[in-house]
């Protein structure tokens, strides 16, 4: 059990802990305490139930229970992280030798292993979107349909949120697919998607300066779209294929000049997505299974992103009669695609369909997943008490589901999100202490590091649109990137000079400290996209005045070096509320991440796509 915060040792593991509204500090490493069992996922209110004697594993829960991290809080209360006094999810491990033992070295013999540190003002908020108060010790106030009231905003899950001291800036409306997001200044055009009145047949080459990449295309909306609009999945790059999925279709469009190459036709909404597509350029997505209001997001379609054919298709195996009341999560590993959602679970093959395991025997059942080099699923335990739970991390073989490893943290923290797979870096939060942090764990399933944030860095963690109101998506977070070594996070945007600016992090993986930092280039924000070349590939936001740019960040850190500026007179077209940036073979593409208009001639005038190259 957790000790009261009275009790709770020091950032040092010493003495009793401050209160954490009273003295913000940074936390101190600290070896982690020893690894107990981990918390299940909590029913939010309002969701469906199990039977009362048997506690649903995860979501939903009984009405006025404690909503999950990434659900409103009261107005103040902080959650607390890795950037916070470290938190105990390194409570003992069950049982037994390897992943499974009290860790050696300092994370044995420690006081206070396991038990949650102080919070940290600094400390990103858990799962939400970035910007503002959520890094600034305030939860995000994301509120889900069936508790409250989403705030859309032209796109995506607004992040409503305000820094206690009255000073601090309204958030930007964030949503990642596996590629980075990116929102406008305040002062900037806000996503009507139509930037500065360009006309579609305008020459958006005509203003360009010696050095800036060439406007490759622009690609405007074609699909009428239900009133509120819709999300956009993706992109996904295979080969000379830019695919992205929206609505009712999935298209695949010509990187070179933008034009459509194929189209698979959906016959009601699509409703789920994975972040990555098989080696070979195959995907499975989540359709709804009718056009009324009775449908769910229950059918499965494989898609060849290669050539646009349509594959297999079939609705996921129920497992019993409280299957499928809540949202999905797709991720692919190998040839296999997990369906992730409240208490159950499935695994197909990718290339035929072919179910490959199911829901497993036992108390513990994994209800989320990651994918990508390894598959990694987040596990819920039942237990007695729905507001102190069990869950674990572990690494699953992608063919039989058997676990390779279970990494448990203590009882109470729940796993959050995973950041990046291989190396292994995953996010938990302690719902009830209003607490979260970032560990990074090895290959063996042990504990490496808690990283460890500097008093003052307030950091920004964008995990999208793709919001479920009672399930959990665990992989799609962009603003990150992480290498053997190292774990990379940009700090939440700085106002306080003559224009927003912000600053990228390393933080050493063996150590959980501080490696270096980056600040943007004056009045620029910059957001990490992944690795490349042994660099840290960003994107530099477009602001008022200036083209977005990609720029890579040396291992050493050090200013970053541009290697393709958008031209600063379609800087305003670039400007989407909220998009996604991928770079692939010299060329950077930015995509809406969400189409919405007031009306259908203006929803037809929305830009969706930009694509720049020399």
């Amino acid at each position: 059990m957790t000790q009261p915060p009275s009790q709770q040792p020091p950032q040092g593991g010493s003495g009793a802990p401050q209160d954490p509204q009273d003295t913000p500090r940074p936390p101190q490493p600290q070896s982690p305490p020893p690894m107990p069992p981990a918390p299940p996922r909590t029913p939010l209110p309002g969701a469906p139930q199990t039977p009362p004697a048997q506690p649903g594993y995860g979501y939903p829960q009984a009405p006025g229970a404690q909503p999950g991290h990434g659900y409103p809080q009261a107005p103040g209360q902080q959650p607390s992280g890795p950037y916070a006094q470290a938190p105990g999810p390194y409570g003992p491990q069950p049982g037994g030798p390897g992943p499974y033992a009290q860790q050696p070295g300092p994370y044995a013999q420690q006081p206070g292993h396991g038990y949650p540190q102080q919070q940290y003002p600094g400390a990103p908020a858990p799962g939400g979107g970035s910007g503002g108060g959520p890094f600034k010790g305030k939860p995000a106030v994301i509120i889900g349909a069936a508790l409250a009231a989403i705030l859309v905003v032209s796109g995506g899950v607004f992040l409503a949120t305000r820094d206690g001291g009255g000073g601090g800036k309204e958030p930007v409306s964030k949503s990642s697919e596996g590629a980075v997001e990116t929102g406008g200044p305040d002062d900037v055009d806000q996503g009507d998607g139509k930037g500065d009145g360009r006309e579609a047949n305008d020459d958006l080459n005509a203003g360009r300066k010696d050095g800036e990449a060439k406007v490759l295309w622009l690609t405007k909306n074609d699909v009428d779209l239900p009133r509120n609009g819709a999300n956009v999945y993706g992109p996904w790059i295979v080969g000379d294929t830019l695919v992205k999925g929206m609505y009712r279709s999935v298209n695949g469009y010509s990187v070179a000049d933008g034009k459509q190459k194929w189209s698979v036709p959906l016959p009601a909404k699509m409703c789920a997505a994975p972040g990555n597509a098989t080696a070979d350029g195959k995907i499975v997505i989540g359709v709804m299974s009718g056009t009324t209001e009775k449908a769910d997001c229950s059918v499965l379609q494989m898609i060849d992103l290669n050539t646009g054919k349509a594959g297999w298709k079939k609705p996921i195996k129920k497992n019993g009669t409280w299957d499928l009341m809540s949202d999905i999560g797709l991720a692919v590993s190998g040839d296999t695609v997990t369906v992730g959602r409240t208490s159950n679970s499935n695994a197909y093959r990718v290339s035929d369909g072919t179910e490959l395991f199911g829901k497993p025997a036992g108390d513990c059942q994994p209800f989320a997943f990651a994918g990508g080099p390894k598959l990694i699923a987040a596990v819920n335990c039942r237990t007695d008490d729905v507001d102190n739970p069990q869950q674990q991390v572990q690494e699953l073989d992608p063919v039989t589901g058997k676990a390779k490893w279970t990494y448990q943290p203590q009882r109470g923290w729940e796993i959050d999100k995973v950041y990046s797979v291989s190396p292994l870096v995953v996010s938990v939060t302690q719902r009830e202490e209003k607490k979260w942090s970032i560990l990074a764990i090895k290959e063996n399933g042990t504990l490496r590091s808690q990283l460890v944030g500097d008093k003052g860095d307030n950091f920004s963690v964008d995990c999208g649109h793709d919001f479920a109101v009672f399930g959990e998506k665990l992989e799609g977070c962009s603003g990150l990137a992480a290498d053997a070594d190292a774990f990379y996070l940009m700090t939440e945007d700085d106002t306080s000079g003559t224009g927003r600016t912000n600053k990228v992090v390393a933080f050493d993986l063996n150590t959980g400290k501080t490696k270096w930092k980056s600040p943007a280039p004056a009045e620029r924000t910059m957001k990490p996209l992944r690795m490349e070349g042994g660099k840290v590939l960003v994107y530099l936001e477009p602001s008022y005045d200036k083209g977005g740019a990609i720029a890579t960040l040396a291992p050493t850190g050090g200013a970053p070096q541009v290697v393709l500026q958008h031209p600063d007179s379609t800087t305003r077209i670039e400007n989407f509320f909220t998009s996604k940036v991928a770079y692939a073979g010299g060329r950077s593409f930015v995509v809406n991440d969400r189409v919405s208009a007031g009306n259908d001639e203006e929803e037809k005038e929305q830009t969706t796509m930009m694509a720049f190259g020399r």
